[in-house]
C-alpha cells in the first residue's frame, strides 16, 4: 500500500540483520566445522556452524555440568518426538551435546566453547545497534516491541521456530512448546522481541491462509502474470536456493503454480502461478495490511505506528540508498558469506530451516 512494506516485512528485516550480525560473530570467535573447512578428528572435534536459534530456543537451557534429558524436556515444554529430534540435530549431527548413558545431556567442550561465546553476543549486538543508530531509537525500539509482547496470550520460544512441511510458523507443537521465561518482557534481547512480535503476527496469518507467510511473503510476492525465472528467485527474495526449491515443491504440490521451460531456445526455468496462485497472492496481500489493521485496534493505533515508524528508519534507505541494516552486513573475510555474493535484499520472511537455523535458509 502507497509503496510502504508490510509491517511483517519490517519486523523481518530487523530480525534478519541482527541475527546475521550476530552470526558472523560466532562464527569469527568460536571454533567450527562447515562444508569447506574445519575438518574435525577424534582428538579434536569441533561443532558444526550454526545459527542463534539453537542457542536460543535449545542449548541455553542445558547446565554447564548437564541437565537430564526428562528436566530439559520439562524445561523446553517439547513434546518426545521433538525433543528426540533435537537431540539427534545438537548431538549426533552438530556435536554441541552428547546423552550419557544415563540419559545426562552433556555439553561437548566445543559446545561448551559455544555456550560461553553465545552468552556474550546479545548484549554486544545490541551496543553495536545502539551505536550505529542511535540509543533513542533503539530504547523507544525495544520499548515499542516489549508493549506488544506483554499483550500477547501464548507463551512464545524466543526465537522463530524451525519451519516444517509447506515453510509454517504456527502450529500446536510451537506454540504450547515456547518456553516460560522468569525475565521481564523489558529485559529480553532485541532479537527476542522482535522474534516473539513477528511469530504472533505469523500466527495469525497462517490461521487465514493456507499458504504460508514465509513463502507468501519470499515468493508469492515475486511473481508477476509472465512469471518469473526460477534461478532469479533466490536473489531476488534474499533468501537460500534450498529454501526457494521447498517453497516451489510446496506450491506446485497444492497446484498454486506451475515451473515451464522458457520460451523456444531459451534456457531455463519460469514460475508460474495458477489462478489459485493468482488468488493466493491477492490474498496475502491483503491479509497482511487487514492484519495491520487489526493490531492497531488491539494494541493501540499509536502503539502499532510507533513501531513501524521507529522500523522503518532501520530498514528503509531513502531514495536509492541501500536499507541502513546492510551497515552491519559485513562478513569476516574468513566467514562463509564472505565467499558468496552479498544478498541484494533482506527476506520478506525468516527461512529458518532445519540445516542450521540461519534467518535466510542458508
Amino acid at each position: 500500500m502507497d509503496g510502504r512494506l508490510p509491517l511483517p516485512t519490517l519486523l523481518s528485516q530487523a530480525l534478519v540483520a541482527l541475527t546475521i550480525e550476530f552470526d558472523n560473530e560466532f562464527e569469527h570467535q568460536v571454533p567450527h566445522r562447515t562444508t569447506n573447512h574445519g575438518a574435525t578428528t577424534r582428538s579434536h572435534p569441533v561443532p558444526w556452524l550454526v545459527s542463534r536459534v539453537m542457542w536460543s530456543n535449545f542449548m541455553r537451557f542445558i547446565d554447564e555440568d548437564g541437565t537430564a534429558v526428562r528436566d530439559l524436556q520439562q524445561r523446553l515444554r517439547m513434546p518426545p518426538k521433538s525433543m528426540r529430534i533435537w537431540l539427534t540435530r545438537m548431538g549426533e549431527w552438530w556435536g554441541y551435546i552428547a546423552v550419557a548413558p544415563n540419559a545426562m545431556v552433556l555439553p561437548t567442550p566445543g559446545g561448551r566453547k559455544a555456550m560461553e561465546v553465545w552468552r556474550t553476543l546479545e548484549s554486544l549486538i545490541e551496543a553495536r545497534w545502539r551505536e550505529r543508530f542511535g540509543e533513542d531509537t533503539i530504547d523507544h525500539l525495544r520499548e515499542a516491541l516489549a508493549t506488544i509482547v506483554s499483550q500477547v496470550e501464548v507463551v512464545l520460544p524466543d526465537s522463530l521456530p524451525i519451519v516444517g512441511y509447506g515453510l509454517f510458523s504456527s502450529g500446536p507443537e510451537e506454540a504450547q512448546g515456547a518456553v516460560t521465561d522468569a525475565r521481564t518482557t523489558t529485559s529480553l534481547p532485541l532479537a527476542t522481541l522482535l522474534s516473539k512480535v513477528l511469530l504472533s503476527f505469523a500466527i495469525e496469518f497462517e490461521r487465514a491462509s493456507e499458504v504460508s507467510l514465509a513463502i507468501s511473503a519470499n515468493v508469492l510476492r515475486l511473481t508477476t502474470q509472465e512469471g518469473v525465472e526460477v534461478s532469479d528467485l533466490p536473489r531476488l527474495s534474499g533468501v537460500s536456493k534450498e529454501a526457494i526449491a521447498m517453497s516451489l515443491s510446496f506450491l506446485g504440490k497444492r497446484g498454486y503454480a506451475v515451473i515451464q521451460p522458457k520460451s523456444a531456445g531459451r534456457r531455463g526455468k519460469v514460475f508460474l502461478l495458477t489462478p489459485k496462485g493468482r488468488k493466493a497472492q491477492d490474498g496475502y496481500r491483503q491479509l497482511v495490511w487487514t492484519m495491520e489493521e487489526r493490531w492497531q485496534a488491539r494494541f493501540g493505533e499509536k502503539s502499532i505506528g510507533r513501531l513501524r515508524e521507529l522500523l522503518e528508519q532501520l530498514a528503509v534507505g531513502h531514495g536509492a540508498q541501500q536499507s541502513p541494516l546492510f551497515r552491519g552486513l559485513e562478513p569476516y573475510p574468513e566467514g562463509w558469506r564472505a565467499s558468496v555474493a552479498s544478498p541484494e535484499v533482506l527476506p520478506h520472511y525468516p527461512m529458518v530451516l532445519h540445516r542450521g537455523g540461519f534467518p535466510d535458509g542458508s
